[in-house]
């Protein structure tokens, strides 16, 4: 059902192209502009938000054997990835059982197993407390009850999403929404990882706003690539997640060709972005390729960090194609440092002097609406409630 819900949607671009028409909101929306810098505010997006949704930490092409892992922060949190001697993918709290140090540095690597830097204490790859230093010295303990805390974690589409809360009870693939079937189409799975970089940028919703916005393209973007693109939208959600696509981008010359035959890389054409903070856009730099932002909060309200992961379909099979994938990773740094966040950097400063009340989305600006609906909707859910939200979408 995945490629038929494609094909709709390609149709429906085509429908629009043709008529010079956008679907529009009934009315404009505004957000109050302390949501953007309040710290009470901003403290419970990170306590409900962050710490309560799956979010997409890592790539199966960043870790696809046995032994490999990847530790990170995650806006404080310290997490580790684990592709276990089952080959499935585990998440743990990056803390030691003992005295709490943290046992892995950030990056990835491949390991037999998970030594801690201060007592060396050791834990398998799939968690397991396994060794104890000088363990007669130490006492008696029962090393199951000692094992790494474990997180929901999910691999799914070539993607790997975990929730820091290790008491979650919400379904990741509940949460999902049946996008991730969509996101199969991809192929991520077998995708390469040519390189990942780190972009520091404003406030996160204000950083995210941008990833859902066509409407800027032409103008903020007019002397890099913004020239070439139209700045209308098309808008398609399931649950809290969305595709952003313009009116005919990708579809020309389809119509006359059977369905069968549309090709996918046109059908999945735009960006998806997968809440709270992952936009995903294609490209063709050194081959076909995606750039895939991880957007997450920094430690104040009015910070983030993105971290820019470059996926090819296949690895560069010649020093051209590694420069020209080199190159447009370099142009991608430049255009959302130099222009997106360093103009959202200036907007936030200019929202905290509360000279206006609101700030305002068009009703060409569906994204924006569906986007803050949802934040606003979270923060209300209880966490038992949180299921039902998603089985209504």
């Amino acid at each position: 059902m995945s490629r038929e819900q494609l094909i709709e949607m390609a149709k429906n671009n085509m429908a629009h192209a043709r008529a010079g028409t956008i679907p529009q909101t009934d009315d404009i929306y505004k957000v109050p502009v302390e949501k953007y810098f309040d710290k009470d505010r901003w403290q419970e997006e990170m306590n409900k938000v962050f710490r309560r949704m799956p979010l997409m930490l890592a790539m199966t092409a960043e870790m696809r054997e046995i032994g490999d892992y990847k530790a990170m922060d995650v806006g404080g949190y310290p997490v580790l990835l684990s592709r276990t001697d089952s080959g499935e993918v585990k998440a743990f709290v990056n803390m030691c059982s003992h005295r709490g140090a943290q046992l892995m540095d950030e990056g990835c690597g491949n390991t037999t197993k998970f030594t801690c830097p201060y007592h060396a204490w050791t834990y398998s790859r799939s968690g397991q407390l396994a060794g104890i230093y000088s363990p007669k010295d130490f006492g008696d303990i029962d090393r199951s009850e000692y094992g790494l805390t474990e997180l929901p974690c999910l691999e799914k589409a070539g993607l790997i999403w975990v929730t820091l809360d290790p008491k979650s009870t919400l379904d990741i693939e509940l949460f999902l929404s049946g996008y991730d079937e969509l996101l199969e189409h991809f192929g991520f799975e077998n995708w390469y990882h040519f390189d990942s970089q780190r972009v520091e940028g404003p406030n996160w919703k204000i950083a995210y706003d941008g990833y859902m916005d066509l409407y800027h393209l032409p103008i903020l973007h007019k002397n890099t690539f913004g020239a070439d693109f139209p700045n209308q939208a098309i808008y398609y959600s399931w649950g809290p997640h969305q595709r952003v696509a313009g009116p005919s981008r990708g579809s020309e010359g389809m119509e006359a060709k059977p369905e069968e035959e549309w090709p996918t890389e046109h059908l999945i054409a735009g960006v998806w972005t997968i809440f709270p903070h992952i936009s995903i856009a294609g490209f063709d730099g050194g081959g076909r390729a995606v750039m895939l932002s991880q957007l997450f909060p920094g430690e104040t309200p009015d910070t983030s960090y993105t971290i820019q992961n470059y996926l090819m379909e296949k690895p560069p099979e010649t020093e051209e194609a590694a420069k020209a994938a080199r190159d447009q990773l370099d142009f991608l740094r430049y255009v959302v440092q130099e222009e997106d966040y360093a103009t959202g950097i200036k907007l936030g400063k200019a929202l905290a002097t509360r000279a206006k009340d609101y700030v305002i989305f068009g009703r060409n600006e569906e994204g924006g609406h569906n986007f803050h609906r949802w934040v606003d909707t979270i923060l209300e859910t209880d966490d038992e409630d949180l299921p039902k939200l998603f089985q209504t979408g």
